[in-house]
């Protein structure tokens, strides 16, 4: 996919699935068990819903954001008229993001363009509440699309230095060949994360 038009990202949200990512539940039952309701997210890079859709339906307030405005329309036709859903077509970088107990960005930082990339995480530490997490992939220089010139991509070392400070309970490094969507295989380099800020 390595970076993608409008139609490439409309054919991806349709192959992709339904089920909410690994690192979104694992961030939602640390929530959990430490007896806290649900509370603010803000979903980056949303895409048709499958995160927003599973925050929904455990009871959280969402800020849904994409770039794409076919991923929006897609949400809003699945969500429930009644959801306390908000949401805006942006990319990260172009979007205030609000105090929240959650940031979720599955699989979409990687595809914020490298210039934009320090502000955006900025930006999401800035979100982040006392003990509010932080859940998403980030992808590795040996990634195969990693010579995309709009893309972003980080060694192991850099990862540890964008989480310095915060509270890490999962980073899982992925170094194989493995399925995508829509291209068959590829090498993945990537970091699955769940951070939580002190």
């Amino acid at each position: 996919m390595s970076g993608g038009n409008g139609d490439t990202w409309v054919r991806y949200f349709a192959a992709a699935g339904d089920a909410p990512r690994d690192t979104l539940l694992g961030a939602l039952e640390l929530h959990e068990a430490e007896g806290r309701s649900p509370g603010r997210a803000v979903d980056l890079g949303c895409g048709a819903g499958r995160d927003t859709l599973e925050l929904l339906r455990r009871g959280w307030r969402v800020l849904a954001v994409d770039a794409e405005p076919a991923a929006i329309e897609l949400l809003l036709g699945r969500a429930d008229s009644g959801a306390a859903l908000e949401h805006v077509v942006a990319r990260h970088g172009e979007v205030d993001l609000p105090q929240a107990d959650l940031v979720n960005a599955s699989f979409s930082l990687p595809f914020c363009p490298p210039d934009e990339f320090e502000r955006t995480w900025a930006s999401i530490r800035g979100a982040l509440r006392p003990s509010g997490r932080f859940c998403g992939q980030l992808f590795g220089e040996r990634d195969e699309w990693a010579p995309v010139a709009d893309m972003n991509f980080h060694s192991r070392q850099q990862v540890e230095r964008l989480l310095d400070g915060l509270v890490v309970e999962r980073l899982d490094e992925v170094d194989a060949e493995g399925p995508t969507a829509l291209e068959g295989l590829k090498h993945w380099h990537l970091f699955h994360v769940v951070a939580r800020r002190p």
